[in-house]
């Protein structure tokens, strides 16, 4: 079983950046790919970005389109989500999830295989 591992979060004042980092243990067959979500307490988890090996593809939120970059380094086994102007409304748990689901560019949903998370604090 892939096993996901998160780090890099922290607390930053607002317009500041952050990377995160998200270690996997193996390559899956197929489709391989790496999300990021973000939850706040008492909120549903929401997709922000995603790295798909296919193609090197990439999708974002529209709330970090412009601010976050997600990137892969398979020689790593690490996907990076680079986090850019942030501001207190990024504040959340950030979870990575193995082979998100997308069709024809569309989210669909999570895959069903999470990391602990981590956390980021934004103030203002």
């Amino acid at each position: 079983q892939v096993q996901l591992t998160e780090s890099g979060g922290g607390m930053v004042q607002a317009g500041e950046s952050l990377k995160l980092s998200c270690t996997y243990s193996q390559r899956t067959f197929g489709n391989f790919g790496i999300g990021w979500f973000r939850q706040v307490p008492g909120k549903q988890r929401q997709f922000v970005a995603a790295f798909i090996w296919s193609g090197d593809s990439t999708y974002y939120a529209d709330s970090v389109k412009g601010r976050f970059t997600i990137s892969g380094d398979n020689a790593k086994n690490t996907v990076y989500l680079q986090m850019n102007n942030l501001t207190p409304e990024d504040t959340a748990v950030y979870y990575c999830n193995l082979d998100p689901n997308f069709l024809g560019g569309r989210f669909l949903g999570p895959g069903a295989t999470w990391g602990r998370g981590t956390g980021v604090t934004v103030s203002s």
